[in-house]
């Protein structure tokens, strides 16, 4: 069998950890992926596209409360901090903060390290007064910082809703990571700015993960060809298809891979067979009321948080202290 490997900043590590753990999921009853893996170059890029979508409402409701309320996110974050991007993809959405919160680092993490090197680049010709650094790094599993990051003022930035890919004790559990990071910190002033999808007409939320276009499907679709490389699967696309929907009784979208037809799927040391409807999970996106996530940013050990909505009360930004 071929030596398994990603890339992992300059070096190719090898991959029994990611073997195991995608294996595992697939023989799961109920067969699931973690969302992370839907993020390689070409799904980094489709996730792009699905932005500028006119049904995913996230994004441009998130921006449009930056633009409306930057000054006020300024004076609540302070200037000079060493914004921490989790989830980096293009920088494009933290880029939009340095006029107004003026970094004195920007750290770029995500889990795509060839798409985050060249995003980095691109932005340090931007802004070349800025120290910046791209590290690519699996955060849902550590958030083991390099000495390079400066200890001073972080200010951790999550946005795009992106916490609701965990369930609520894992969004917890994420929190309280970043909570403790924080505090490792030389000064008292680290923070959280995290944006927060928050519950709404289901109407709504439906159309924004199957879009007219199908950039979504795509998108899910694109999973499979990533698995395909990372454990030497024969997953064919032809015999999927994408599926999303509002769970009511969980409060969150979920996005599922659906076989066509009966069919056997196998990898490096695995197979299984699907039958036809069966389907593979590969993501959910949690909803909250206000209310219910500062609740969780508090169990977390943050306070004062400040809030920033929408004129629908569709999405939800805050700024929660550490100290």
């Amino acid at each position: 069998m071929p030596e398994l490997a990603v890339r992992l900043k300059d070096e190719f590590i090898p991959v029994d950890k990611i073997l195991e753990e995608i294996s595992a999921g697939l023989r799961q009853p109920q067969a699931h992926t973690s969302p992370k893996y839907l993020y390689d170059a070409l799904g980094s890029k489709l996730f792009e596209a699905i932005c500028e979508l006119p049904e995913y409402y996230p994004t441009r409701t998130e921006a449009g409360i930056f633009e409306a309320y930057q000054d006020d996110i300024a004076c609540s974050v302070g200037y000079g901090s060493t914004l921490i991007d989790l989830g980096a993809g293009n920088c494009a959405k933290a880029a939009r903060l340095f006029p107004a919160l003026r970094p004195e680092q920007y750290v770029a993490i995500d889990i795509s390290a060839d798409f985050l090197q060249i995003a980095v680049a691109q932005l340090q010709q931007r802004y070349p007064e800025v120290a910046m650094m791209g590290l690519c790094l699996d955060f849902s599993e550590s958030l083991a910082l390099s000495q390079q990051v400066r200890r001073e003022r972080r200010l951790f930035f999550y946005p795009g809703s992106s916490i609701g890919n965990y369930t609520p004790s894992q969004a917890l559990q994420f929190l309280r990571r970043i909570h403790n990071e924080c505090q490792t910190s030389s000064q008292a002033d680290s923070g959280l700015l995290i944006g927060v999808d928050l519950i709404k007409n289901e109407n709504v939320m439906n159309a924004a993960y199957n879009d007219a276009l199908g950039v979504t499907a795509s998108f899910n679709l694109n999973l499979l060809l990533h698995l395909n490389r990372l454990i030497g699967a024969d997953f064919d696309l032809r015999q999927w298809q994408h599926c999303g929907f509002f769970n009511s009784t969980q409060n969150r979208i979920e996005m599922h891979l659906v076989a066509r037809q009966a069919l056997t799927a196998t990898w490096h040391g695995g197979a299984r067979e699907f039958a036809q409807g069966e389907s593979i999970h590969t993501e959910n996106s949690y909803k909250y009321t206000q209310q219910a996530f500062l609740s969780l940013l508090a169990e977390a050990g943050f306070q004062k948080s400040k809030v920033w909505v929408d004129p629908n009360q569709w999405f939800m930004l805050c700024h929660a202290h550490a100290a």
